[in-house]
């Protein structure tokens, strides 16, 4: 696991090059303390910190020459399957026991092609030297970033919006629209970014450059699934679910460095332990972040799995006096501006701390296994289908009407959802996540007509296809979480805050091969009668019933009262320097921090505090 970062130019020598990598090295040196490199050649010049997992000897130095020289690559991630696909090199003069040089291997024989052969999570640049071509990629399902930012005479890209920032080959401005996604959904939706200019390279994506021009291609589509296995049964469903999973964890335990799990003691954290331990040939570590408050730990589910299973288990307790003092250091650490990325930052603290570089995380379960309660309500709405029988405008009315009888975020999002042209479960999923709604939106800027919703624009890429509409519903709201609050919330706030404590982050249920297959799923299979029924009965006996049926619980940081104590000053700085922005309307931003204060019911902590966050990165990143 590691950073990288490159710019391609035809107006720099590459010594203005170089200097601009070192800058964009030093701009991210927390995601890779153990090395650093630099390699500069005529209209391009790469950079790379290293964070050594597989391969930690000097052979593993990058960039990476091909031995001929032709190639040169930085990589950021691991490929699980790089021992399988060595050996179809029997030829190949291996310099290192890495996989990046595998990924080198690869490209000289496949070319673009070589990315249908690699399993795992990535983003990588190789340099043709002969050619004189640049290309980039990046793993299926988005699990580790890549940013660039392209002008008229260079393409500069990195690991890091804070990196690209450091090259000043970036303007630091703010892109107005993305703000207005941010106050939509905490976010910004790739492949935009709150920078203007600035963009992501979507998953299973890659782009090449060159003199001439700059293409973009796609080269894995979740909805164009490739296997279509149909079983007409639960227990053959069942069977490849096991299956499938328990390769992908035994895939991704390979590491030459001290490792383990995150185990909160729920179902997907516990399964990847029980898998993890019928494969381990010495005692997996688990880790679990404790409170002393007994009805918000979770502690003892954590137990009973570490004993089931004979973990090396630690118990990391923290006080949420612990919290607000690393609250100022997770704030720091933030990439991108996120409503949710401090409570990741703490636990990958903790869990470096306590000695593993890289640990086990059940990302992915809900999204795949219908874990959320979105799931749930999707599938009811589409019960309601009758709903379009009645002329929008009269929808439209009793929508008004519901509102204006109780006021509240649950009866703006109905009277919404029945104002759509269509209502159906994927035309509603984008209200359905809503953080403010338009309306409260249109009051905290100046601005007339709102943008165009991000997240319907991404679905609309999938509901252009055929395919799509005839996915199971549950199959097609797994597709919505996952490119969308997946991608954009869990997986960049996983990223930027494990890699601030330089902790590799794995996530088996995001194998590829998992996903393909749960999405071919029916829903008859799949619905949730109790919580990821379908996961829990394929793992067999793996779980123990105090685990599957335990109630829903967490531990809930009492941010309301440090927002009106211990950080009221901080909070109220930030509100107020926002207010002042040309682009907010400063009575209603004060407005919302009074309603706060004042304990209206409906201006919750949530809703100022990602305010808050978004002038703290403004001000951090000097961005106009």
């Amino acid at each position: 696991m590691c950073g990288l970062n490159g710019v391609f130019s035809v107006n720099e020598t590459s010594f203005q090059l170089k200097e601009k990598i070192l800058l964009m090295n030093q701009a991210m040196a927390h995601r890779g303390p153990d090395d650093e490199g630099c390699w500069s050649e005529g209209s391009v010049a790469l950079g790379h910190r290293r964070l050594s997992i597989i391969d930690l000897s000097a052979d593993g130095h990058q960039p990476m020459l091909s031995p001929d020289s032709r190639y040169v690559l930085i990589f950021n991630g691991e490929i699980y399957n790089y021992r399988k696909l060595r050996q179809q090199f029997p030829d190949y003069p291996f310099r290192s026991h890495s996989d990046s040089e595998v990924i080198l291997a690869a490209y000289e024989r496949w070319g673009k092609n070589c990315l249908t052969h690699l399993s795992g999570m990535f983003a990588f640049a190789i340099w043709d030297r002969r050619e004189q071509e640049l290309f980039i990629a990046r793993d299926r399902l988005g699990i580790k970033p890549l940013y660039f930012y392209q002008h008229a005479d260079y393409l500069v890209f990195a690991s890091e919006i804070r990196s690209l920032l450091a090259s000043e080959l970036v303007p630091r401005k703010l892109d107005q629209d993305s703000l207005v996604d941010y106050l939509r959904y905490q976010t910004v939706q790739a492949p935009k970014t709150i920078v203007q200019g600035v963009r992501m390279l979507m998953p299973g994506h890659y782009l090449s450059a060159s003199s001439d021009s700059i293409t973009e291609g796609c080269y894995w589509d979740p909805v164009h699934l490739t296997d279509q296995i149909i079983y007409d049964s639960r227990k053959g469903w069942k069977k490849r679910i096991h299956e499938t999973l328990a390769h992908a964890v035994e895939e991704q335990m390979v590491a030459d460095v001290p490792f383990g799990a995150f185990l909160s003691g729920g179902i997907d954290s516990s399964a990847l332990v029980g898998l993890m331990s019928e494969v381990a040939t010495e005692q997996v570590k688990t880790f679990c972040v404790t409170f002393a408050e007994e009805e918000f730990s979770e502690a003892r589910y954590a137990r009973i799995i570490a004993k089931k299973f004979k973990t090396d288990h630690h118990e990391i307790q923290l006080s949420p006096q612990d919290f607000l003092n690393d609250l100022p250091a997770a704030l720091s650490a933030m990439d991108h501006p996120s409503g949710d990325g401090p409570n990741t930052y703490f636990i990958s603290k903790a869990t470096k701390m306590a000695g593993v570089t890289m640990a086990f995380s059940g990302l992915g379960g809900d999204e795949l296994f219908a874990g959320y309660d979105i799931f749930k309500r999707s599938a009811q709405l589409s019960q309601f289908a009758w709903l379009n029988a009645f002329p929008q405008v009269l929808r439209k009315k009793i929508g008004k009407g519901i509102y204006n009888f109780r006021p509240s975020v649950a009866s703006a999002k109905v009277a919404d959802i029945l104002e759509l042209n269509e209502i159906g479960a994927t035309q509603a999923y984008p209200i359905n996540r809503q953080v403010l709604m338009n309306s409260q939106i249109q009051k905290l800027l100046h601005v007339g007509k709102l943008p165009d919703n991000k997240v319907s624009a991404a679905i609309a890429l999938f509901t252009d296809q055929k395919k799509f509409a005839q996915m199971p519903l549950l199959s097609r709201i797994s597709l919505c979480e996952i490119s969308t609050y997946m991608q954009n919330v869990l997986l960049r706030d996983t990223d930027q805050m494990s890699m601030a404590n330089a902790l590799e982050v794995r996530v088996p249920f995001l194998d590829h091969n998992l996903v393909e297959l749960v999405l071919q799923i029916p829903d008859a299979f799949k619905y949730p009668n109790t919580p990821k029924q379908l996961l829990v009965e394929s793992l067999g006996d793996l779980l123990p019933n105090e685990v599957v049926n335990r109630p829903k619980m967490g531990f809930t940081l009492p941010f309301d009262q440090w927002m009106k104590n211990e950080l009221k000053q901080m909070s109220a700085s930030h509100i107020h320097s926002l207010a002042n922005r040309s682009y907010f309307n400063k009575q209603s931003i004060e407005l919302v921090w009074q309603r706060f204060l004042n304990d209206d019911n409906k201006t919750t902590w949530s809703r100022v505090w990602y305010l808050i966050v978004l002038e703290n990165w403004l001000q951090k990143n000097n961005i106009e």
